[in-house]
């Protein structure tokens, strides 16, 4: 006998999202959470800006201690407009993406500049700033200025995949979900909202092994209904990664300095401190020996690393000289080894010299 399937008994609603929150919220540094609310505290639209750019491609976890660093070193807009860029992208190596750095610099200094530190409190005029796209302008617009904006990360396309079992896989399926997110959207506490539907996202509505049975919306979800939340979302097939090639020079003189130059600033980890390497791409390989090389010296092989873009596979063949200081040519600098944590290098940098300098950035070196 067909097993029938019932509807759900209830429809998802912003009330019963915001009871949940209201109860099992996670505390974050740049959240202003129910209780602090209720003391009349206002979330600033300072934090919340820079920590949605950083939480991009990136995790809480990692996010915090960056988050922490730059309060710390600019505690304002203003401070941040008026930093020098490469003060602002060594701070920011090691979060990755690059391109949201030099974007970080650009809009403080159009909110500094152009509206008096001071920012715009709508999604229009938060997205006319530099680097701001949709989701962040809604994402500042509704946390930071209580907006009724549609605020739609992974974790809530996860979520609302699930409540209305979004077939259509992704990302063809995107319009519809931010459909679905503008309907439940509430006038009321709509910043609350969405960092509610964030935070289920997160804790309980996972990837693997969602915790229904303490969800707020088990009642009204059509996937559990279905008895499969983990088919959702739907994402189209993955294409294989390309494997780029390339090779980087690693070279450390008598003063244990190692020699470093700034790539170009446009284009992949463009105004990022490096080791020379050759002239790979997401599209083409670069050379993979010592032909290529930034000035003649003693060239040892020291190993091989694998870095993983978003795009493609790099594998960099790594060399190694002892040289001495004046060999080098005059594109670059040498820089105590010892200094290396204060220069703008971006991971792949970093393991490129703790291959060729195993003692330089161990817990480098290992990192995927």
């Amino acid at each position: 006998m067909q097993q029938t399937m019932t509807k759900p008994s209830e429809v998802p609603t912003a009330p019963r999202l915001l009871a949940w929150y209201d109860r099992h919220h996670r505390d974050l540094p740049w959240r202003v959470s129910p209780p602090m609310a209720a003391r009349g505290i206002l979330p600033d639209p300072y934090h919340i800006w820079l920590s949605e750019v950083m939480l991009q491609q990136t995790t809480v976890p990692a996010v915090k201690a960056y988050f922490a660093k730059f309060l710390e070193r600019w505690p304002t807009v203003g401070d941040r407009a008026a930093a020098p860029t490469d003060d602002v992208m060594a701070a920011w190596a090691g979060l990755g993406y690059y391109a949201r750095a030099r974007n970080l610099k650009k809009c403080a200094e159009a909110v500094a500049n152009d509206h008096g530190g001071i920012f715009p409190d709508t999604e229009e005029g938060l997205r006319a700033l530099p680097g701001i796209g949709d989701y962040t302008s809604a994402a500042v617009a509704a946390i930071a200025f209580n907006r009724q904006a549609a605020v739609m990360d992974g974790n809530v396309e996860r979520v609302i995949s699930r409540l209305y079992a979004i077939a259509t896989p992704l990302p063809a399926a995107k319009p519809l979900m931010k459909q679905k997110v503008a309907m439940l959207t509430p006038a009321d506490r709509p910043g609350d909202f969405a960092q509610a539907m964030m935070d289920l996202g997160a804790t309980i509505c996972t990837p693997k092994r969602p915790a229904c049975s303490l969800c707020p919306f088990n009642d009204a979800c059509e996937a559990l209904r279905l008895h499969d939340p983990e088919h959702f979302p739907v994402k189209a097939a993955k294409k294989d990664k390309p494997v780029r090639q390339g090779a980087a020079f690693v070279a450390v003189n008598g003063d244990g300095e190692i020699y470093l130059r700034r790539r170009v600033a446009s284009g992949l980890l463009g105004g990022m401190t490096e080791v020379p390497t050759t002239g790979w791409t997401a599209r083409i390989d670069g050379e993979t020996t010592t032909a290529a090389a930034p000035f003649a010296a003693d060239w040892q092989m020291a190993g091989t690393v694998t870095h993983v873009f978003t795009h493609f596979e790099l594998r960099l063949s790594i060399f190694r000289a002892q040289v001495k200081k004046e060999i080098a040519d005059h594109d670059g600098w040498w820089e105590p080894v010892t200094n290396l944590e204060a220069q703008a290098l971006p991971t792949v940098m970093k393991k490129a010299i703790a291959q060729a300098i195993p003692r330089a950035f161990e817990k480098i070196r290992t990192a995927s």
